[in-house]
């Protein structure tokens, strides 16, 4: 099944995936060289432990392939629409706070909540779905229900 994902969260999964191969595996096949050249590989911990991030490496390797394979760029630039879709930046106001908040729906990988980058499978997330401007959201947190009014829907490069 594809998975959306915004152009910018497309090339940064691809830009790992570079990375880890032309740089960190190689740094990883040499660090292993070298703790063989030491001898006894039983009590080498320098051995072990470059096994180990070897298989970390070819763990997200193999993760990273698979979600590219998978992901289907959704195009946000230019992009308008009366409702709330996968890519639109949402201001909201929290009722009881009357705090504002501005999220932008992404995908499960491209989530950050340091720049305000929620998942459209996170409870907000999937509750703004679909919602229009003048629009009332209830959210169940752990600690409440949280109410918002959708003030504004835009769509920028994210």
């Amino acid at each position: 099944m594809p998975t959306p994902i915004t152009k910018k969260g497309f090339e940064a999964l691809q830009a790992e995936l570079v990375r880890l191969r032309k740089i960190e595996r190689p740094k990883v096949i040499e660090a292993i060289a070298e703790a063989r050249a030491h001898g006894d590989l039983s009590e080498n911990a320098e051995y072990d432990a470059a096994k180990e991030r070897q298989g970390f490496i070819e763990s997200r390797i193999s993760e990273l392939e698979g979600k590219i394979a998978d992901a289907r760029i959704v195009e946000i630039t230019g992009r308008t629409s009366e409702t709330i879709v996968f890519g639109a930046t949402v201001l909201v106001v929290e009722q009881e706070s009357q705090s504002k908040k501005q999220y932008t729906l992404v995908g499960q990988d491209e989530a950050d909540m340091k720049f305000n980058k929620i998942s459209v499978q996170s409870p907000v997330g999937r509750a703004l779905i679909g919602k229009r401007v003048g629009d009332f959201v209830e959210v169940k947190t752990p600690v409440k229900m949280v109410e918002y009014e959708v003030v504004e829907i835009k769509f920028e490069e994210c």
